[in-house]
């Protein structure tokens, strides 16, 4: 009999402790939960403002103009408040849940807030073990911003006519066809955005292969003097095709400016430069690669080609300015050597090129 005592006295004191517990934990979770409105209503308020200010940045930027920009402000403030009101509905009805069943281990799903936090007794770890007390995990459905990345990088093409500017003379008077003279040139960019919250000013870096082409005019062609320098002398028959060529290997630096395409969602931020105007102002930098000269002409009916790779005297040193302009991937481009063509040349001459420029 006083074992029986003994078991029911032991029994009914568990019940009370147990029921002091769950009581106990119920009361904290609703504290929890209560923090959680308070937690809600404070981060989408300093969601609208970052939103606010970003907005009031495209103004600063010319992007937009203000008028539109109230309108996004006032359609922000909007979703935010919404997001507030349901959000704080969901809470609201896990009190009354728990008010109601006093439901052990309660699941509090914090939406976008990261985490799960589980509060209660008698729950399993990922180990599958027994816990008590407070387990915090991060919640793998948790939506991420993906932001715009801040480098993207193009394949460069150009082409165009190329000359030269001599020193006293006009372009006119130049001695190479305006016609015949063409350059080429292939490279790679990356194209870097150099404000975060703003695509409107990057930084376009990369490296490129120039092959400049002057074609003397008047039967003419270089010719290597023992002094060390280039000249063009007439040739002993008549030509078909007199040209020199000169490949540079050159690392091009631009800042381009222009405006973009802004989109934002709640899962990720774009910037695009889709059918958008935009200018890059910049040089170039590097060194000459080789340059060959190339003749066709007739001997007694036979044709004849010669291919001559020599130096000419030409500056191994390239350095000049490039510009740019045009809209999305079309673009005139227009560069102009800093550096003289011939090295110790009695009259100087810079090479200058123009034509259009693809970035793929």
């Amino acid at each position: 009999m006083r074992t029986i005592t003994m078991y029911a006295v032991v029994l009914l004191t568990l019940f009370i402790v147990h029921n002091a517990v769950a009581q106990e934990g119920n009361e904290s979770k609703i504290e929890l939960l209560e923090a959680q409105k308070a937690k809600i209503t404070k981060q989408e308020k300093l969601a609208l403002k970052e939103e606010v200010e970003a907005i009031s940045k495209r103004v600063e930027n010319g992007e937009i103009t203000l008028d539109e920009a109230n309108a996004l402000k006032m359609k922000a403030a909007e979703k935010r408040a919404l997001n507030i009101e349901n959000r704080i509905a969901i809470i609201d009805n896990k009190i009354a849940l728990l008010d109601r069943n006093g439901t052990e281990n309660l699941e509090l799903d914090t939406l976008n807030f990261g985490t799960r936090l589980e509060i209660g007794y008698g729950g399993r770890s990922n180990d599958g073990e027994r816990i008590f007390g407070i387990s915090i995990k991060e919640n793998p459905n948790r939506k991420k911003v993906i932001y715009d990345r801040r480098t993207y990088s193009d394949l460069v093409v150009a082409i165009g006519l190329n000359n030269a500017i001599i020193e006293g003379q006009s372009l006119d008077d130049s001695p190479y066809k305006i016609g015949g003279s063409r350059f080429f040139e292939m490279g790679w960019q990356w194209r870097t955005r150099v404000f975060k919250n703003t695509n409107f000013l990057r930084f376009n870096y990369g490296f490129s292969f120039q092959f400049n082409g002057l074609k003397p005019k008047d039967n003419q062609y270089f010719v290597s003097l023992e002094n060390g320098q280039s000249e063009l002398q007439e040739f002993d028959y008549e030509l078909n095709k007199s040209k020199l060529r000169i490949d540079n290997l050159v690392f091009p630096m631009h800042f381009e400016l222009g405006p973009s395409k802004y989109t934002a969602s709640e899962k990720s931020i774009r910037y695009s430069l889709k059918n958008q105007f935009r200018i890059g102002l910049g040089g170039y930098a590097g060194f000459n690669l080789g340059t060959r000269q190339k003749l066709k002409y007739e001997i007694d009916g036979g044709n004849v080609k010669d291919k001559l790779k020599r130096s000419y005297n030409t500056n191994n040193l390239i350095y000049g300015l490039s510009a740019y302009a045009g809209v999305e991937g079309v673009l005139l481009y227009v560069k102009y050597d800093l550096n003289p063509i011939f090295k110790d040349a009695a009259v100087e001459q810079r090479n200058v090129s123009l034509g259009l420029r693809f970035d793929l």
